[in-house]
């Protein structure tokens, strides 16, 4: 529901007649704007501070259009957050922006790093072959980090260590549980991990339309 709001700014800031380019706004000021919806601040934060995560997504590895999607789904948490009725902020708000935004952007290079293990280590055919042939590698990427993020998260980072190559046993003892715990979590974490990305509406549309050229 967030994300509507930012449509709603840049509309208002286009087509305002007033436009908030001199004024600083002190760290109140801004939390008060975003809490009212006042479409200048949106503005004001991605004229400032955009930059900074910009750059800082650019040291990590990411484009342009990466750093602008982790800076918007940053303030995205920043409303809810800011929504919150306990909410109090207890550094500055560029410092808790940039960290919001560097956790995201550290997170997605987590899933994808996941993604690339996983279907760089797949040798036996758990998945039909149609699908690790499919050209378009951001699409079946995708349907991978969707499903992940299904999974409980011992099962998440069961897999994300085996796909580190660490061991049954490193993995125990790295997680505080017994070798057998891993095993079972992992082979559990992997059927159902393949099962939900076989049901997923995107990999049957594929399935679908693999279907159709191979008739």
């Amino acid at each position: 529901m967030y994300k509507k709001y930012f449509v709603i700014f840049d509309l208002q800031y286009l087509y305002s007649s007033i436009r908030e380019t001199v004024k600083e706004y002190s760290d109140n000021e801004i939390i008060e704007c975003l809490r009212t919806r006042q479409s200048y601040v949106v503005r004001y934060l991605s004229d400032r501070y955009l930059p900074m995560i910009r750059l800082m997504v650019f040291r990590l590895g990411g484009t342009l259009e990466d750093a602008k999607d982790i800076f918007q789904d940053g303030l995205i948490i920043m409303l809810e957050k800011i929504d919150s009725d306990d909410f109090v902020l207890t550094c500055k708000f560029k410092t808790f922006l940039y960290v919001v935004c560097e956790n995201l952007w550290k997170s997605t290079l987590d899933k994808r790093q996941a993604a690339a293990n996983y279907f760089s280590r797949k040798t036996d055919d758990e998945f039909d072959d149609d699908f690790t042939e499919i050209q378009d590698n951001r699409l079946y990427e995708r349907i991978f980090y969707e499903v992940f993020d299904t999974l409980d998260p011992a099962c998440q980072k069961i897999l994300k260590l085996y796909w580190e190559e660490l061991s049954p046993d490193q993995i125990a003892a790295k997680m505080g549980v017994t070798n057998g715990y891993v095993r079972k979590k992992k082979s559990e974490a992997q059927a159902q991990l393949i099962a939900r990305i076989k049901q997923h509406p995107d990999y049957l549309e594929i399935m679908k339309y693999e279907s159709l050229n191979t008739t």
